[in-house]
């Protein structure tokens, strides 16, 4: 603490004051007067402030002030695939590698409502891991885990197809539309329920089709049966192709006395999947959302290498041409929703009903739940 540095005086145009003034307080001097006048009692800092506590101390203990606030350090929160610092985060803003501080992929309070996640969720995270005096990484996983939690009890369940590959159902009743029941959410009950409606044309997943079946896939096949969610039974009974020898369309039949999805004869089918009808379905932007780093831990980053190196390529990946149904398209901004086998997505800011765009919060899957269930 030994002749400290208070101000400097710098003869030099400033971006607010221009040439009026030339002395500006040191952080150290301005610190500790500023929390005393605006009647702080307590502040936080991180642990690379602890030496400077006692000259906190001192400059408050040598003047009268109208309050004594005292300071108390503790670690900074750092978290997996995640950078904290905000002079890295202004870089990536200036240097275009993301669209601005809301960009979901930002550890930033804009950034996470733009993606879905809510208060909630975030001062739950934050009692899970508490405060200490040691440094930690704390696992993404975790704040992943409270916001699956709450928005598995909250969210709208909804269908979108996000690479959808058309099915026709041969003997469907020309110009039959049917109308069905579908749950809003099943872990609440006073969400009630929605009607959704099929015809003879609709989208499934690309990746639900397998022209030749591994062992073990329950999805659609040539010859195989599955259930469509809340609708039919539908075999498929011939595979289209266009001219380069790439599927095209799909050739079903529906066992029309299945109407929710159970055979009246008792025959057990293992897959289900989700579905839009070509008649009401909205194309729909979604974005897919991944760790912006693929570093695990940033603070163990190679010799010579910058944290740009690690930069992940697929942090982004946007799918122009999904398809969701009409209830889906009419969400507000920030609304957020289960899609069905997929995951937890949220409306974005940009979202429109003609022109609606998704922003994926986070995936079903949930390691660390798995994790904490084995212990």
């Amino acid at each position: 603490m030994r002749d400290p540095v208070i101000y400097r005086i710098l003869k030099r145009e400033h971006h607010r004051t221009g040439n009026k003034w030339c002395v500006y307080p040191m952080y150290d001097f301005a610190h500790g007067y500023e929390d005393a006048i605006e009647g702080v009692t307590h502040s936080i800092c991180t642990l690379e402030f602890q030496d400077h506590r006692p000259l906190y101390d001192w400059f408050i203990a040598s003047v009268n002030t109208p309050h004594t606030p005292h300071q108390y350090e503790f670690a900074r929160l750092n978290m997996t695939y995640t950078l904290m610092s905000k002079r890295k985060l202004l870089e990536l803003v200036t240097l275009g590698i993301v669209s601005g501080w809301d960009d979901p992929r930002m550890p930033t309070i804009c950034g996470f409502r733009r993606r879905g996640y809510t208060a909630v969720s975030i001062r739950r995270f934050c009692r899970e891991i508490g405060v200490a005096k040691a440094d930690s990484l704390v696992e993404t996983e975790l704040m992943q885990h409270c916001l699956r939690e709450e928005l598995n009890k909250t969210a709208k369940r909804g269908m979108a197809v996000l690479h959808p590959i058309k099915v026709v159902i041969e003997n469907w009743p020309e110009g039959f539309v049917d109308e069905l029941d579908a749950e809003n959410n099943p872990e609440d009950t006073a969400a009630g329920s929605r009607r959704i409606k099929i015809g003879k044309e609709i989208y499934i997943e690309k990746e639900d089709f397998m022209e030749n079946p591994v062992k073990g896939f329950f999805r659609l096949a040539p010859g195989s049966e599955v259930r469509l969610k809340y609708a039919y039974l539908i075999k498929c009974v011939d595979v289209i192709k266009d001219a380069e020898g790439r599927i095209a369309e799909l050739r079903c039949t529906a066992d029309m006395d299945s109407r929710g999805g159970d055979a009246p004869d008792g025959r057990k089918v293992k897959g289900t999947l989700h579905w839009a009808w070509t008649g009401d379905a909205v194309p729909a932007k979604i974005n897919l959302y991944s760790h912006l780093f693929t570093l695990r831990n940033m603070g163990d980053m190679e010799e010579g290498k910058d944290y740009k190196d690690y930069l992940n390529p697929d942090s982004l990946i946007v799918v122009e041409n999904a398809m969701v149904e009409p209830g889906l398209a009419a969400a507000e901004p920030l609304d957020k929703f289960q899609f069905l086998r997929h995951g937890y997505f949220c409306a974005d800011y940009e979202s429109k009903p003609e022109a609606p765009v998704f922003n994926l919060t986070v995936s079903l899957k949930d390691s660390w739940g798995k994790e904490q269930k084995k212990h």
